[in-house]
């Protein structure tokens, strides 16, 4: 519970994780594990005067650590930081006691559950402390950077990784998860005419381009499975305009989309043609798409020996509101 809250009290919104690390790094040295800050190359993410790590830790002080098993977590956050609080009074429901603040659950639950969970196994000696090492990486909520660097990192490694299984901590409700929708970031523009809001023949709208661009690419069916259920499309934000007495010239979206068909490393191609489609029908010389390289949506092994979980329901085409994400 200590670690958690102490994790918690520090704000690290993505792009500011330096002090969790530090933290992180401080703790485990202390309790006897080699933890080392992984320095990312300098990216857009890069604060001025900073360098962001990855923390990587191993039981014991061997210089070098050959793991079968990695755990690992992010210990980056989205805004707004708000401060860790513990309820005095269980809930009256039932009776459960609530803990608030940014990262309580996404990541920092896990990475606090995986460190205790791997302490309280070394204690008892039921494990070869040897074979596990933890992965604390920066930039999740954003571009995934931190994993994006440390997984480059292992590539056509001399000796070669002896990783056989890597746990990732994401919240699940204590479900062991079977898979997760892929990701997209892509922004939408539309480029109208300018003009007088009372004659709005001599103009052309990019606003009202991009509603109808934005309802388009809502109501259609981007991609489903039965796994994973439906593509989704979250609309963050909605720019345009310069008052509403004038015509928009230029308007834009910035979406991000949870793809539902695979495989992995294509299954986003499929859904970035079909929004592509959808742009072209209703004005395709004023309106524009742009997307991130993305991924397809993610099937895990969990047919796990010995798992005391149940499996966490993916979902159904068309049931969006049933879909989970480890």
């Amino acid at each position: 519970m200590s670690l958690h809250r102490s994790l918690v009290e520090i704000e690290s919104i993505s792009r500011n994780e330096n002090d969790v690390g530090n933290f992180l790094v401080d703790f485990l040295a202390s309790r006897d594990y080699t933890a080392i800050r992984q320095l990312l190359p300098a990216n857009a993410h890069t604060p001025e005067g900073q360098q962001r790590f990855n923390v990587v830790a191993w039981p014991g002080s061997s210089p070098h650590a050959k793991p079968r098993l990695l755990l690992t977590s992010h210990i980056d956050v989205v805004p707004p930081y708000i401060p860790y609080q513990i309820d005095s009074r269980p809930d009256e429901i039932d009776n459960r006691t609530l803990i608030h603040g940014r990262g309580s659950v996404d990541a920092k639950a896990s990475v606090a559950s995986q460190i205790t969970a791997l302490e309280e196994l070394r204690r008892a000696g039921e494990i070869n402390a040897e074979d596990v090492a933890l992965v604390f990486v920066v930039g999740e909520e954003i571009s995934g950077d931190g994993m994006r660097f440390f997984s480059d990192t292992q590539q056509g490694r001399k000796p070669p990784s002896n990783v056989e299984a890597v746990i990732f901590g994401e919240p699940t409700r204590n479900r062991l998860a079977c898979g997760h929708k892929g990701y997209i970031q892509c922004r939408v523009t539309a480029r109208g005419k300018a003009g007088h809001s009372g004659y709005p023949w001599l103009g052309k709208s990019a606003n009202e381009l991009l509603v109808r661009a934005m309802v388009g690419l809502l109501e259609r069916d981007l991609g489903s499975s039965e796994r994973f259920g439906n593509t989704t499309v979250n609309l963050g934000v909605l720019e345009g305009g310069v008052a509403g007495n004038v015509i928009a010239e230029f308007a834009e979206a910035l979406l991000t989309v949870r793809v539902a068909t695979g495989p992995q490393l294509t299954g986003q191609e499929t859904v970035k043609r079909e929004m592509a489609r959808v742009l072209e029908k209703i004005d395709p010389g004023a309106l524009s798409i742009s997307c991130g390289d993305g991924y397809g949506a993610v099937a895990c092994d969990c047919e796990v020996e010995g798992k005391r979980f149940p499996k966490l329901l993916i979902g159904k085409p068309r049931r969006p509101w049933l879909t989970f994400f480890c």
